[in-house]
């Protein structure tokens, strides 16, 4: 029997191989790797950091000594990514991504620190320069936390607040995201995309900007193109709450009820939206 040998090199190189995929153990961080993501207006922001505890040390004022710059975490650098340009605190700052430090100066007193530079591990090779803003906050009193969390909250329409807690204190950056740019942006690439027979983002586009006064005329424009495509009772409703805005009572209750009638039509669709037409109308047809 013929006995095949395989050349010297090939064999080490799958005995380095195999040696390799058994080297890569996995064992539980002293400070886990955590992430966590938040769509705030139109605009994802995402944070990736290492969660340390306190495991029963004095941390602010002492493992992270005041007047020092803190990586507001473990290990590499703490990483925080915006898609688009926002506020912070009203301060402006450009899409990105950062490292997020912490410069705490007292009790009553920190500063957030964001840095273009994003391949630091802690604060080696940290260097002011690169810093991109400098928000000055106050920190608050908490019940205990072991363990250090970044989380959202107070989550509004294009707002929302950015929360680390740790030991007992909490910090909050107020978050401000712009949405009318993209929005419309949004909205145009939309309609120049939809299908001929597409009226509803026709009427889902003027529906958004009903509140907007500023672009009555433009939302009309497209709530006639939904109505031209195909009429029904959602694009009648919506035309007759442009009117409304505008204090045109008499043509929005005609609308109105044209939108009852047509809804016989689709009964399943129009029950979601029955009880406001017909209040609508009700309040509409008094004051034409």
């Amino acid at each position: 029997m013929k006995k095949y040998l395989l050349p010297l090199t090939i064999l080490l190189l799958l005995l380095a191989s195999s040696f390799d995929s058994e080297a890569q153990l996995k064992l539980p961080q002293a400070s886990p790797e955590a992430m966590v993501k938040q769509t705030i207006g139109l605009t994802e922001i995402s944070i990736r950091y290492h969660a340390p505890g306190v495991k029963g040390r004095k941390i602010f004022g002492s493992l992270v000594p005041y007047g020092q710059l803190w990586r507001a975490g473990a290990n590499e650098a703490t990483l925080i990514k915006f898609e688009d340009d926002l506020y912070l605190n009203h301060e402006r700052v450009p899409a990105g991504t950062y490292s997020f430090f912490i410069l705490p100066e007292s009790d009553t007193v920190w500063n957030i620190v964001l840095n273009k530079d994003t391949t630091l591990w802690g604060l080696e090779g940290y260097s002011e320069l690169n810093d991109v803003a400098y928000l000055r906050v106050q920190p608050k009193a908490i019940p205990f936390q072991e363990t250090l969390q970044f989380s959202f909250g107070d989550i509004g329409t294009n707002t929302g607040t950015l929360n680390l807690t740790w030991e007992n204190s909490l910090v909050s950056i107020r978050i401000e995201t712009e949405i009318e740019k993209k929005a419309l942006a949004n909205i145009n690439k939309a309609l120049a995309e939809a299908a001929p027979d597409d009226w509803y983002t026709w009427a889902q586009a003027a529906s958004y900007m009903i509140p907007k006064k500023e672009h009555h005329q433009k939302a009309l424009q497209w709530i006639n193109k939904s109505i031209a495509i195909k009429e029904n009772f959602f694009n009648n409703w919506v035309k007759a709450r442009l009117y409304a805005q505008n204090k045109e009572y008499e043509a929005a209750a005609n609308l109105t009820a044209k939108a009852m009638q047509l809804g016989n039509t689709e009964p399943e669709s129009y029950k979601t939206y029955a009880k406001e037409i017909e209040s609508a109308y009700n309040d509409w047809k008094k004051r034409r």
